[in-house]
């Protein structure tokens, strides 16, 4: 590991302006995703500002109905918010998927957002990645490609985004509320993240220094949500292929839905075009399969990973199954 500079933050402004203000410098929060990447010599910071003491580990009620989810909030902290079972039961359910106990009780909302790919090119220094070191080259193309994208790749970078939480995040219409040296503003959770394009070392649309601050959940479409991972053991491992769903049924009909998908993009995988099939359908097997087909049919899988295609159309006529049956997957 390479020697670096620590500094606690004493305020956000202050966090922001050193961070900002330093370019070899980064956030550390629960550190569960940092940490590795300093031992594997993926991550070279000059600085690292600690910012666990500022006030940001609070879930409050919002004027809307909705939640605001402080980016230091952690993850087991949050699944088990009494709130947030109840009423958003699909970001509990991704939250008690992604990892250990011991990863929970450290990892942050924040964290959480930002962690980076598990692509093992990505985190070997010896390999060429494109997001690691750009213009040297994506060995996973030609490479071990099981766990990577169907969906929106580019000849730069096929790797995926490890987040469960960041998928149920999308599927509820969050926003991120985010400082910079410029003051506050708000990204939806869906725009906050990048498809690699020709620039895959950027996972995201936020600029050096931007701290996020908290997470606000708007007031639920339905409580009639769930996550459901496919996955190669039964814990602690990252998704083959997941999918949050929420789910508003009235009248016999999909009235509305919000549907996102993990483990197939380098993004959380906003479903649209099955949110399109879906809307104002008479829930049943016939419809949830033509939901699935319109949304898979730009994948574009790799040699070895063709198998998602089909375990993504199965997860998502399931999930959808087992919501309009029973309100939970």
């Amino acid at each position: 590991m390479i020697p670096f500079d620590y500094r606690r933050a004493e305020n956000p402004a202050g966090a922001v302006a050193t961070v900002a203000g330093a370019p070899g410098a980064v956030y550390l929060a629960g550190g569960t995703n940092l940490v590795d990447h300093l031992k594997l010599d993926v991550a070279r910071p000059d600085l690292v500002v600690d910012v666990t003491g500022l006030p940001f580990d609070r879930v409050e009620p919002r004027a809307d109905g909705g939640l605001r989810v402080g980016a230091t909030v952690r993850n087991s902290d949050l699944a088990a918010h009494p709130v947030v079972r109840e009423r958003y039961p699909v970001l509990s359910q991704a939250l008690l998927a992604g990892a250990s106990g011991q990863l929970r009780n450290m990892a942050t909302t924040g964290g959480n957002l930002l962690q980076r790919t598990r692509c093992p090119y990505f985190q070997d220094v010896t390999t060429a990645c494109n997001k690691r070191d750009p213009g040297s080259g994506c060995s996973a193309i030609e490479g071990y490609h099981r766990y990577h994208a169907i969906l929106g790749a580019s000849p730069d970078c096929v790797a995926v985004h490890p987040s469960d939480m960041a998928v149920a995040l999308v599927a509820l219409d969050a926003t991120v509320r985010v400082l910079g040296r410029h003051g506050e503003r708000d990204i939806p959770v869906d725009a906050l993240h990048r498809l690699p394009g020709d620039r895959p070392d950027r996972d995201t649309i936020l600029e050096h220094g931007d701290l996020i601050t908290a997470v606000d959940l708007p007031a639920p479409l339905s409580v009639r949500s769930a996550y459901r991972k496919v996955r190669e053991r039964s814990s602690f491992a990252f998704a083959l292929v997941s999918v949050a769903a929420v789910a508003d049924l009235r009248d016999g009909r999909v009235q509305d839905c919000r549907i996102a998908l993990g483990g197939v993009a380098h993004k959380p995988w906003r479903a649209h075009a099955a949110e399109d099939v879906l809307r104002a359908g008479e829930p049943s097997e016939q419809l949830f399969t033509r939901a699935a087909d319109a949304e898979l049919a730009g994948a574009k899988p790799l040699p070895d990973n063709g198998f998602k295609v089909a375990m993504a159309r199965g997860a998502l006529v399931a999930t959808l199954r087992g919501l309009t049956t029973e309100g939970t997957a």
